[in-house]
This record gives C-alpha cells, structure tokens and sequence, in this order.
C-alpha cells in the first residue's frame, strides 16, 4: 500500500487531498502514473508528465525511482 498526496492543481485535477492506493512492492513513479492515469484519464496524465513526486526525502522526476510507503505529488508552482 502506497499513501498518494496531492498539493495544489493535481489536488483540484482528481478531487481529493490524498488516497491510499495497492501498488506491488518495487513500484516506480511509471507504475504510478499508470495507475493514476488509468483511473483519472488523459488530462491528469497530461500533469502527472510535469509533476515532481517526493518519495521519503527525494524529490524527483525520474519515472524509474522506487515508491516508498508515500508520495507527494507536486505539480509545478509559480510565483515570486
């Protein structure tokens, strides 16, 4: 099981804060994109694309890193 945390417009993208989801042991950043993607279509794959994903204490946006028991996603921010 894999805590997901949503911040700002991929919050508002799938209607919710955060969710838990049951992805198998040795998941990627892929795996869960795919999951995310089959689950809340084409538009959110579009941002999922652009988004940095927090997994432990690494940011990255390599799709191959390994999950850990929770993710943030954070899709780009702007501002000054």
């Amino acid at each position: 099981m894999v805590e997901i945390r949503y911040f700002a417009a991929i919050a508002d993208a799938v209607g919710k804060a955060g969710e838990t989801l049951d992805l198998p042991a040795g998941a990627t950043v892929a795996d869960l994109r795919t999951a995310l993607s089959a689950a809340y279509g084409r538009d959110v794959d579009k941002m999922l694309s652009v988004c940095a994903y927090l997994i432990g204490d690494e940011l990255t946006r390599d799709s191959e890193v390994t999950l850990s028991a929770r993710v943030d996603v954070l899709p780009p921010f702007a501002g000054g």
